[in-house]
């Protein structure tokens, strides 16, 4: 059963970065044209960090091979390169942005394993 959660969450987050993607790049030239616009272009990149990290880290766990710190650079990568494509100031507030979804994860990751170690003892 839990196999088939990580396989929905792994196609969710495939889909969702699909269309945040496409939608960056169809919106290029509007994410460029203001400051506030720029900022949202960083946000909507680091959406895609946090959507290529859960598909990658999912991907890792279904093969067998237990998630690491790699799997946060080449997410970052992934979502710097995709900033790039919009604007340079981009590329700053989506690695801001990714800083702070990486720690609101890590955060609940935390949180989610102390209860399911406190409700098996």
């Amino acid at each position: 059963m839990a196999a088939a959660g990580g396989g929905r969450s792994m196609l969710g987050s495939m889909l969702l970065f699909t269309v945040v993607l496409s939608l960056q790049e169809v919106y290029r030239g509007k994410l460029a044209s203001s400051e506030l616009f720029t900022i949202l272009g960083g946000f909507t990149s680091s959406l895609l960090f946090l959507f290529s990290l859960t598909l990658i880290g999912n991907l890792q766990e279904s093969s067998g091979t237990k998630s690491s710190w790699g799997a946060v650079v080449i997410a970052e990568i992934i979502a710097l390169v995709a900033a790039s494509t919009v604007h340079r100031v981009c590329i700053t507030t989506c690695f801001l942005f990714s800083a702070g979804l990486l720690y609101e994860m890590n955060k609940i990751s935390g949180y989610m394993h102390s209860e399911s170690k406190s409700k098996r003892h």
